[in-house]
């Protein structure tokens, strides 16, 4: 995927190969991060994403990586070096960002575990193939064109791959896994604010399992 130096052993070489849909979460409540990972890992969706958009995303994080050992916990909405250094010191296994920029991509291929930076743009598409990075995070990519602008990569640029994320649902997500380009996409509707004020941790195993069930 890059020239970084290689994962953990016991860690992912890819970060499209692990499920067909990542759980986007943000965790307000430290004492949720546990329950929340294993209800996701019991309906068969094992890479979380934990984004760093609230203050308990960092110990939530950790939580997860010393007591769901069945889950894969990566963090999401990098956006500095200090956050990579941060999360993988938290035990993150992947690293998702929003975009890019050099530095920040330099954090995270010098990190040695899998990232997905993000893109919008063919330009920014050829600009991290130029640095030897195949796998991105489409991001937002309802607003940014859909799978229309994702197809319409496909040929030109076949050695790309993507996850997308932001503004797909359970409808939605099929149409992008079908795409030759596209290896997982991210999403929350598993997540229904309902259920995660009510801690209804099976009912988010439930919608899980129904995410899982989308590969094509």
């Amino acid at each position: 995927m890059h020239a970084a130096p290689s994962p953990a052993p016991d860690g992912p070489a890819s970060v499209l190969g692990l499920a067909p849909v990542i759980p986007v979460v943000v965790i307000q409540d430290v004492a949720d991060a546990v329950p929340l990972a294993r209800a996701l890992v019991d309906g068969g969706l094992p890479a979380i994403e934990v984004t760093l958009r609230t203050p308990a995303a960092l110990d939530a994080l950790a939580a997860i990586a010393a007591e769901v050992p069945d889950a894969v916990v990566g963090a999401g909405t990098l956006l500095t070096p200090e956050q990579v250094t941060a999360v993988c010191g938290a035990g993150a296994r992947f690293l998702v960002s929003p975009g890019w920029s050099p530095r920040l991509l330099g954090a995270m291929q010098d990190s040695g575990v899998p990232f997905l930076p993000g893109v919008s743009t063919t330009s920014e598409v050829v600009t991290l193939l130029e640095r030897g990075v195949t796998e991105m995070k489409f991001f937002p990519a309802e607003a940014a064109g859909g799978t229309p602008y994702l197809k319409s990569l496909a040929s030109p640029l076949p050695q790309a791959r993507f996850c997308p994320t932001g503004g797909i649902g359970a409808a939605s997500a099929p149409s992008y896994l079908a795409l030759p380009n596209v290896g997982c996409v991210g999403g929350t509707w598993m997540l229904p604010a309902d259920a995660l004020a009510a801690k209804d941790w099976g009912r988010v195993t439930e919608l899980a399992r129904e995410a899982a069930a989308l590969a094509v």
